[in-house]
Formats: C-alpha cells, sequence, structure tokens
C-alpha cells in the first residue's frame, strides 16, 4: 500500500512535469520563430486560424460599400484584403483593418479559437468570415481601446455607443 502511495505520488509528479515542459517548448517555438522574423528583412507569410484560397480578395473599398448596404442582423461571407491599423496588443485577440481614410473593420476571430501576432500593425492581411453590422457596448469600446494601448484620457471620452463595421474572421492569411 505504501508504495502504490509513493507510486502513485511518482506518477502524478512527472505527468506535472511533462506538461509543463511542453508548454515551455511551445513558448520558446514562438520565441524562435519571432526572433528569426525579426531579424529577417523578409516577413514570411502565414495562415492563422482555418486556410482558405485567399488569391482573389475583395478589395477594401468594395467591402466598404458592402458594409454600407447592412443592417443590423445582416451577414455576408467573403474575403477581402486589407491593412491592419491596429491589433490588440495583449493577446492578438482582434485587429482592425483599413477600409478606407475614415472607417475600418473590427477583426474578431471564430470563437476565440486563434490570435494573431501582436506586431502586425502595418501589414497586409487577408480574412475570411463574415462581415457585418454590430453596436458595440461603451463598455466594449472602453475594453478595446485599453487593449489597444489608449490613454486613460481617451478611454474616459468614451461615452456612446457605435455602429462600427465588424467582421468574424474563421481564418487570417499575413502576408
Amino acid at each position: 500500500m505504501k508504495y502504490s502511495i509513493i507510486a502513485l505520488f511518482f506518477l502524478v509528479f512527472i505527468g506535472c512535469k511533462n506538461t509543463s515542459n511542453d508548454e515551455n517548448s511551445v513558448e520558446d517555438t514562438t520565441s524562435t520563430e519571432q526572433a528569426t522574423t525579426d531579424e529577417s528583412a523578409e516577413v514570411k507569410s502565414s495562415f492563422y486560424g482555418e486556410e482558405f484560397d485567399y488569391s482573389q480578395p475583395e478589395t477594401a473599398s468594395a467591402v466598404l460599400e458592402k458594409y454600407k448596404n447592412l443592417k443590423p442582423g445582416d451577414t455576408i461571407q467573403t474575403t477581402f484584403a486589407s491593412s491592419v491599423n491596429s491589433v490588440c496588443v495583449k493577446k492578438g485577440c482582434w485587429m482592425r483593418l483599413k477600409l478606407d481614410d475614415n472607417e475600418e473593420s473590427l477583426v474578431r476571430f471564430k470563437d476565440y479559437g486563434f490570435f494573431v501576432p501582436k506586431d502586425i500593425e502595418g501589414q497586409n492581411a487577408v480574412v475570411h468570415g463574415k462581415l457585418f453590422v454590430n453596436e458595440t457596448s461603451v463598455e466594449d469600446l472602453k475594453h478595446y481601446a485599453e487593449d489597444a494601448g489608449k490613454s486613460e484620457e481617451e478611454i474616459a471620452a468614451i461615452t456612446e455607443p457605435k455602429l462600427e463595421f465588424a467582421f468574424e474572421a474563421d481564418g487570417v492569411y499575413l502576408q
């Protein structure tokens, strides 16, 4: 009986140790990939989420016209390309894509199932998923502003909900 308890304790300890090593391996791999990317002048293309055909995306201006014709509750499945205006600096759990000089689309990721790198501002992205018009609450707007690293004054200035062009991506391709 005494040896059974010791053996069980040992197995649990070894099992926990291997799990943390696996997590460290993932982190080390990510760090290595980021270091390699930072050191090279060449940006590597990659998928996040599901892979999709990114060969003929719609333009940002064409998507903006679709947004303007949508009512809250309508959705359209599409693939479009644009530059990244901003990204969540905490996790990479959302990004904003440029539609024109004044408009952008808030892109979130289906089922919170994947994230994008936090340092992709200015990069070109192709997204695949659903576009829709969404009323974003003051609380959510403040949360996004905080995630984007906005100042306390900018966050406090948010006092009204906003109709936003939203996009739920099931896949992202960074060029």
